[in-house]
């Protein structure tokens, strides 16, 4: 049985942050599904995130999520390729605040990649965008 209940998520603080980066841990990222667009101060990116909460109950699923960020003031790229079709394997998220509120939000990625964040202040959201699908299978098809 597939998880019925899809996640919505809100960080303002670190600690929100860790529960977000625990429920996109391991998650394929393109790294052409992430755009950073400057007026808006948003980075934003879709993910294919393993279902942790349902990983509980013996289920091995997927699914797709939304992930953006608020009051980005610029974004800095570390061995990470950004028009590469290739899948990228998200780690983890910190947040390190330098001048309270504002901080750098780091996404950490396999094999050494990083993108870091310069925010205003720590405002993101993350939500899932359909069903799970079974690991091993291929994602539904987008909209």
């Amino acid at each position: 049985m597939l998880s019925p209940e899809p996640l919505k998520l809100l960080a303002f603080d670190g600690e929100d942050l860790e529960v977000i980066s625990t429920h996109l841990q391991d998650a394929a990222v393109k790294p052409v599904d992430m755009a950073f667009l400057p007026r808006e101060k948003r980075f934003a990116l879709v993910v294919d995130r393993y279902d942790w909460c349902g990983a509980q109950s013996g289920e091995r699923t997927r699914r797709r999520s939304g992930l953006h960020f608020e009051r980005v003031l610029g974004v800095k790229r570390s061995h990470f390729e950004q028009n590469c079709e290739k899948s990228e394997v998200l780690l983890s998220i910190s947040f390190q605040a330098s001048d309270d509120p504002a901080g750098q939000v780091t996404l950490f990625f396999e094999g050494g990649g990083a993108i870091r964040l310069e925010v205003e202040c720590l405002e993101a959201a993350m939500s899932d965008l359909g069903p799970a699908w079974p690991c091993g299978s291929p994602p539904p098809v987008r909209a």
